[in-house]
């Protein structure tokens, strides 16, 4: 099936996206040997390719992928960088529905991904989310991620086009089965195609992502300035915040 993306008008998805394929890091500095990484050949997404990704009426929101608009002054003001405890009390949604606050993390620029494996000091390149622990069998039951741009800097959301049923189709598995970042690694090494997205946000942007579905990552690596991103996990249903496409 592939992931699914909400939108209105897919010009506005198109103006902020681009499309390339991931390959397997060897040798890059600060990145695991093996991990998935974007090539360099970063493209125009087309309006074609940007309607197959479009989410239909009565989608599960457990499996779709929101761009948002948080309204926080306070908190995406460029010169003021919110303490974590400060952004631990902020609730995205205003009281509407509950959302766990997860972590806030400090990015410099030029980063071609961002999330680091702090066991090892290295670079996790495109990766999957388990912090719900689900198999395969219930891994729509997960919870969907928030990720909030704070700036000062822009920033880009890193999406694989295949969810992690697709990806595990290519290998019969046990539905009982605990899906992990080293399937997206096998899919590539392998030689399956793994397309990647890279959707752009500005200050005061989020994301409202299945994780846990969908391999993926940050990237600062067009960024002028740092920037701070915020995560927050919760169950919400489609269009709780306003969507910027």
């Amino acid at each position: 099936m592939g992931i699914r993306i909400a939108f209105a008008d897919p010009n506005a998805l198109v103006e902020r996206c681009e499309v390339a394929d991931g390959r397997l890091a060897a040798g890059q500095d600060g990145v695991e040997d093996g991990a998935v990484v974007p090539t360099d050949s970063w493209r125009a997404l087309s309006l074609a390719e940007a309607e197959q990704l479009r989410a239909e009426d009565g989608e599960d929101p457990a499996e779709v992928i929101e761009l948002v608009r948080v309204l926080a002054a306070k908190l995406t003001a460029a010169t003021e960088r919110p303490l974590v405890e400060h952004l631990n009390a902020f609730d995205p949604f205003a009281g509407r529905y509950d959302a766990d606050f997860l972590a806030a993390v400090d990015e410099r620029p030029g980063q071609v991904t961002t999330t680091t494996d702090r066991a090892v000091g290295l670079r996790l390149g495109i990766h999957l989310d388990n912090h719900d622990k689900r198999n395969l069998a219930e891994r729509t039951a997960s919870r969907r991620r928030v990720g909030l741009n704070l700036g000062p800097g822009i920033r880009h959301l890193l999406v694989g086009t295949l969810d992690i049923f697709d990806i595990c189709a290519g290998h019969a598995v046990d539905p009982r089965y605990y899906p992990h970042t080293n399937d997206i690694r096998r899919h590539v090494a392998a030689g399956r195609s793994l397309r990647l997205l890279r959707i752009r946000l500005d200050l005061g942007d989020a994301y409202i992502v299945p994780t846990e579905l969908v391999p993926h990552d940050g990237s600062t690596l067009t960024a002028l300035a740092p920037s701070r991103i915020a995560f927050w996990l919760g169950h919400w249903p489609l269009g709780t915040l306003r969507s910027l496409i």
